[in-house]
């Protein structure tokens, strides 16, 4: 079925919103609400026959044909009881004449067939299905040598999805699968000491500092550290959220639509009166469950309905949650589209670059999307990381309610309220004191050098409080580097840089969030952090060994012997739960 049909085939529970404010308008900008004889309004979703979705109009004070209804959705009417048995006839006696019952023979296989065995009484073999989870990992960035490539630029990430989903892995026991192993979302998942900006006209710090490398007597490790301004709670713009929810078949599992729902939930207490949440499902069909409401209470009542079954429709679910978003847009506001799923999308829209394309599309208009992933077997993280990077959101692989919580209530404000966009990060090394880099981490961020100064390239955003890491390894002019000397010639070309006293020098583009043009930073960067630096201590010790774990994880041989007891002594001991936690993964991961 077409969207087009679709769309016929859930009229009932159709959009009845009014037509979209002109942005230009200041009075739409200030006084714009949903029509409110559509706030609160929860339409009962139920799955009569094959996971496909009908429903029935229920609101907050009756049913759509007037009646006065329950607070709470209505349960489904329980199933007709089967008709009572007829007692068995009497056995037949000796004298009686009727023929002796035949036996019934169950139906014969077809040629080639086999008849299934019936299970043996009193055991149980669980069938184990065989994993689907998809990746699409980059290789481990290569070494760069500053006389031929001395200009380094990438995009901020500020996703921590493959942290937790390598913690997930680890916890059943199995290492994660290279591919899955993203360092840079290792290293952001923590925060770090780094100073507050100073004003607000330039929303982030920057924070550089170097420290021996641990793994490589020859090279040193430069941190780059962005930490955005916090925002107050009275200062947080007003937020237009659309849940798009997953409740098809695969969703089942006790770590995907139960999981969803308490995350759900801890979203919802969040919820001010100037907000507005609505609810859009998926599974064979899609359908609005909840028109937009602020009211915590209605909103749980709604997620509390929700069951799993069918197939997956998610690109018709992207559809219907834009337009429920487009026509709740709120100028000046946060628009946003909370996706829920594993991923799993097999009906209708379901390539990953149609889809890519689709929300990209779609940002341009202002509404942007996070990227929930749930659950295990056939998780499809590659489609769940790279759109939420092309809708200008996060993404977070929530595996726990303990992650929820971090996700959804203490960092709330980092998900949601974007405080710089578009921001950019290139540093040029200077061939006087730096002979070869890499950069850990950051290989699907990574940007060609003319895309820094041309404002039409997207990159990351940062929210309120976020924090962005960044480690290069470097190895300074005259020691002994990663290249190899050729037969024929010089590795590199001849290196002509200055002893001006700057190791290189940083710049960093971004845009305010009403913004087209970007902003500027630049500063150089001191040579004499070389010489200063000194083993890694604190902050910047427990930063390091975060990377070495990510890099572990994904088989980068530049590590040489460093291990994960080497890791596990340089994180040193932790007070916060959080850095506790990876303390003990580099454990699990030493005992695979």
């Amino acid at each position: 079925m077409d969207f087009g049909k679709m769309m016929m085939a859930v009229s009932a529970v159709a959009l009845t919103t009014g037509p979209l404010p002109s942005s230009g308008s200041a009075d739409a900008r200030t006084a714009y609400r949903p029509p409110a004889e559509t706030l609160c309004q929860i339409n009962n979703i139920q799955r009569p026959v094959r996971g496909n979705i009908s429903y029935s109009r229920q609101g907050a004070g009756g049913t759509s044909k007037g009646v006065r209804g329950p607070a709470s959705l209505p349960s489904p009417p329980p199933p007709p009881s089967p008709p009572p048995m007829a007692p068995p006839p009497p056995p037949p006696s000796a004298t009686s004449s009727a023929p002796a019952p035949q036996a019934v023979s169950a139906p014969r296989p077809q040629s080639g067939a086999s008849m299934p065995r019936p299970p043996m009484p009193g055991r149980y073999f669980p069938v184990l299905p065989r994993s689907a989870e998809k990746y699409d990992g980059e290789d481990v960035a290569n070494i760069n040598a500053v006389a031929n490539t001395p200009v380094s630029t990438f995009s901020v990430d500020v996703d921590t999805g493959a942290y937790a989903n390598a913690r997930r892995f680890l916890n059943q026991g199995k290492m994660p699968p290279a591919d899955s192993v993203r360092t840079e979302e290792m290293i952001n998942y923590f925060r770090y000491d780094y100073p507050l900006p100073k004003s607000k006209s330039q929303p982030f710090s920057i924070t550089t500092d170097m420290a021996k490398t641990p793994w490589n007597k020859n090279s040193r490790l430069l941190r780059v550290g962005l930490r955005g301004y916090d925002l107050d709670y009275s200062e947080r713009p007003a937020a237009n959220l659309v849940f798009l929810v997953d409740i098809s078949g695969s969703m089942r599992s006790a770590n995907k639509l139960p999981l969803v729902k308490s995350s759900l939930n801890m979203l919802a207490d969040q919820i001010r009166p100037q907000d507005r949440v609505s609810i859009v499902v998926y599974s064979g069909a899609t359908a609005k469950l909840l028109s937009p409401c602020n009211k915590p209470q209605i909103i749980k009542q709604a997620v509390g309905s929700l069951t799993a079954g069918g197939s997956t429709a998610g690109g018709q679910g992207m559809k219907m949650a834009y337009a429920t978003a487009r026509a709740n847009f709120k100028p000046g506001s946060v628009n946003r589209i909370m996706l829920a799923t594993d991923g799993d999308f097999n009906v209708g829209i379901t390539d990953k670059d149609e889809l890519k394309a689709y929300v990209k599309k779609q940002r341009e208009s202002g509404i942007t999307l996070t990227a929930l992933g749930y659950g295990t077997g056939n998780y499809n993280e590659a489609l769940m990381e790279q759109i939420a990077n092309v809708g200008n959101g996060n993404y977070a692989y929530i595996d726990s309610a303990m992650e929820a919580q971090k996700v959804l209530k203490e960092e709330m404000s980092s998900t949601l309220f974007t405080i710089a966009k578009d921001v950019k990060i290139q540093i040029e090394f200077n061939p006087a004191y730096v002979s070869e880099y890499r950069l850990i981490g950051y290989e699907n961020r990574l940007l060609a050098e003319e895309d820094f100064a041309n404002d039409a390239v997207d990159a990351g955003d940062i929210g309120a409080s976020h924090q962005v890491t960044a480690l290069y390894e470097i190895v300074p002019a005259g020691a002994k580097g990663w290249l190899p000397d050729r037969r024929y010639g010089p590795k590199q070309s001849a290196a002509v840089g200055k002893k001006n006293g700057e190791l290189g020098y940083i710049k960093l583009r971004y845009k305010l969030p009403d913004g087209d043009v970007s902003k500027l930073i630049e500063r150089p960067l001191d040579a004499g952090m070389i010489g200063n630096a000194a083993t890694a201590k604190g902050d910047m010790a427990f930063a390091v060994a975060v990377a070495g774990f990510g890099q572990k994880l994904r088989g980068d041989t530049y590590l040489g012997g460093f291990g994960f007891t080497d890791i596990r002594a340089l994180a040193g001991t932790q007070d916060d739960y959080w850095r506790q936690e990876f303390v003990k993964l580099t454990q699990l991961a030493e005992s695979q």
